[in-house]
């Protein structure tokens, strides 16, 4: 079992950013739950947007006086080739789920239940991979919630019906959006809390020009040419392939366009590897087809650099939980063009922020668009910080789990 340790954050930081007004609403909040005891439970501490939120979530949550905590399950590559079935069953696609499948589920489950400590306050499960652990503790001390991240707005019903029991033991469920609340589950207590980003983290806080054109430099990424990005795991869901026949249709317009794939290789995603090679695949020889991980050096400042060298972000997913890079992208000023699935709408202001858009040609003809309006796409941008500074940052983030804490 991994105790993930975390830095410290103070929320007096953020209070340039929220104004004292509602950093005091929060400490008021808070001070209702003084030394109550907070365990989050994810299957990784690093890749992918809920191990983000909770590096800053947890330490934020100790600072405001709760005693919180954040653990990490085990699991063998035969667990995670599971639970990465799991996830796509869960987000819609036409798959079997084995009793063998089961099993393993279940044992690894089991396990984690019997070296964990869970004689919290309050427990908070995250996603499914973990989300069975709570059937191995059925005389429980404080309110355990179940935190989906996932889109599970058309989910494969045999994946659905395996882990409605489990959900169904839960004190409370939170989801991005109610059109990912399943019919059985609504039974249940369930609170819509959307994610957030850290405005004060390495990945979006404000840099140096001098850092950013190094950074160029050093990945070979030309500055003066036209840049298109998406960050997203390489991932059937994130449509990596998609991407790279969107930026083939733009290159007829703009010849001189580079696109940057830039992803983290999680552990609990095994099936990210494939996709790398799938995409390095369609990509070909295209020296302006940039792939870009952590595996290269990549970390948070890099993606923080990139994300604000591009003139275009893209998001090109066929499912879509939220997509933490659509608000990384917009708190940075630059327009989006997304999907119209899953969490991405609550993002994209259609005509304001950015473009939701429905297939290749459109999101195409979108970003063609952006790059030969400027001013416009600037504007854009400044709109879709001004949306995320109101509504997607982790202050935000902070207070909700305090009403629900509070409501429990």
């Amino acid at each position: 079992m991994e105790n993930v340790s975390v830095e410290k954050v103070h929320l007096e930081k953020y209070t340039s950013i929220i104004g004292e007004k509602k950093t005091e609403e929060i400490k008021a909040l808070a001070e209702n739950l003084k030394g109550k005891k907070v365990c989050h439970v994810n299957s990784t501490s690093f890749g992918g947007g809920v191990a983000e939120i909770l590096y800053r979530l947890v330490p934020l949550m100790c600072d405001v006086g709760l005693k919180a905590e954040w653990k990490v399950i085990k699991g063998s590559d035969e667990f995670f080739n599971v639970t990465k079935t799991m996830h796509n069953g869960l987000q819609g696609m036409n798959i079997s789920l084995t009793e063998q499948m089961k099993e393993t589920y279940l044992k690894y489950n089991k396990m984690n239940a019997h070296e964990l400590d869970l004689n919290h306050d309050f427990v908070v499960i995250h996603d499914y991979q973990p989300a069975a652990i709570i059937s191995q503790y059925p005389t429980r001390v404080g309110k355990w919630i179940w935190r989906c991240h996932i889109d599970l707005s058309h989910p494969n019903q045999k994946f659905m019906n395996f882990i409605t029991p489990f959900a169904l033991q839960y004190d409370s469920l939170i989801f991005t959006m109610k059109q990912f609340v399943q019919e059985p589950l609504r039974a249940n207590k369930v609170t819509i809390i959307p994610p957030s980003i850290d405005p004060l983290s390495a990945k979006n806080r404000p840099l140096s020009e001098s850092l950013i054109r190094s950074v160029l430099d050093k990945y070979d990424v030309d500055a003066e040419k036209p840049i298109i990005t998406q960050v997203a795991r390489f991932d059937p869901w994130k449509d990596p392939l998609g991407v790279i026949d969107v930026y083939r249709l733009v290159r007829k317009k703009v010849p001189n366009v580079q696109l940057l794939l830039i992803a983290s290789m999680a552990k609990d995603d095994p099936e990210g590897w494939t996709y790398y090679e799938k995409t390095a695949r369609h990509a070909a020889e295209d020296y302006n087809i940039h792939l870009l991980t952590d595996l290269k050096g990549v970390g948070d400042i890099e993606v923080n650099v990139f994300q604000r060298a591009s003139d275009v972000v893209l998001q090109k997913s066929i499912r879509e939980g939220f997509g933490l890079s659509v608000v990384e992208a917009l708190w940075k000023e630059v327009p989006v063009v997304g999907s119209n699935v899953g969490g991405i709408p609550l993002q994209i202001l259609h005509g304001k922020t950015g473009f939701l858009v429905n297939s290749i040609g459109e999101a195409a003809e979108r970003t063609i668009y952006l790059l030969k309006h400027s001013v416009k796409a600037k504007k854009m941008g400044k709109i879709g910080k001004e949306h995320v500074s109101k509504n997607f940052l982790i202050t935000r983030h902070l207070e909700d789990y305090l009403k629900l804490f509070c409501s429990l």
